[in-house]
């Protein structure tokens, strides 16, 4: 399932790379005397009710989703084990984030970022930031039940005793061993990530309406859901494809990295 995920998340990686050359038109460009065409040889996914091509802007909106899944996946995962490993080895710092990371995370995550999003203007780089922000107490709170495990562990203690720095120590005997689950957990924070997106610009929160994405591209269509589906239906498979192949390679990285999983397979 890994391989298959691995594949399909290439293949995205790929199309949203080479968007400029598989786009057949400007995605921003308007023709109300095409508007509203259903799909067909000539438009392979129709037009909106501007004219505008949904497949070039379907490609084009690959670009958004992954640039955000993939952003905040590596952001909030440098930015958890940061935190997560200071606060799981330095008791006394224990409590007092921990009850911040509570606070955040007792906000729904979507509720977080729209909140963060009235307060700033729309564009990707704020969505890439609210997104983080709400992920991040979730890394935090993996990465410091790892730390809490690891820093009992025999090799661990005799580090200590043999006055090993607390650099060294953390940078060689503690973050070598977090590394397989922040993998797994990377991949659904982008998973995760991609579909808060795509909320949030379906709900005009999120990326500004000049960017073709895939929530806006279904936010445009939802009032024409009776007469144009194929608005709503393109980019949605596509969102569905991508966070799933995300997941898959999610739940294959976690079976081919945990020793127990891979024995009893």
């Amino acid at each position: 399932m890994a391989i298959v995920g691995g594949v399909i998340l290439a293949i995205m990686i790929v199309i949203a790379l080479l968007a400029p050359l598989l786009a057949t038109v400007d995605p921003q460009a308007v023709s109300p005397a095409k508007r509203l065409k259903p799909p067909s040889y000539a438009y392979w996914f129709g037009t909106d009710m501007l004219g505008r091509d949904v497949y070039s802007r379907v490609v084009f909106g690959a670009r958004i989703s992954l640039i955000v899944g993939l952003a905040v996946a590596l952001l909030s995962t440098v930015l958890g084990v940061v935190i997560g490993v200071l606060t799981g080895y330095i008791r006394w710092l224990d409590p007092i984030v921990m009850r911040i990371m509570d606070g955040l995370m007792s906000i729904p995550s979507v509720l977080l970022a729209i909140a963060l999003m009235a307060l700033t203007k729309a564009s990707v780089g704020n969505v890439i930031a609210a997104i983080t922000l709400s992920e991040v107490p979730r890394v935090v709170r993996l990465v410091r039940g790892l730390v809490l495990s690891l820093r009992e562990q025999p090799y661990v203690e005799a580090a200590i005793a043999a006055g090993t720095t607390l650099p060294r120590l953390l940078t060689r005997h503690i973050l070598p061993n977090i590394v397989a689950p922040l993998l797994v957990q990377g991949t659904y924070v982008c998973g995760s990530a991609m579909i808060t997106e795509a909320i949030l610009s379906f709900i005009g929160a999120g990326t500004p309406p000049n960017i073709p994405s895939w929530g806006n591209i279904m936010a445009e269509g939802r009032s024409l859901v009776q007469i144009a589906g194929y608005l709503i239906i393109f980019p949605g498979i596509c969102l569905s494809i991508t966070v799933l192949a995300v997941n898959l390679l999610g739940d294959g990285m976690r079976d081919a990295l945990d020793p127990r999983l891979a024995r009893r397979i």
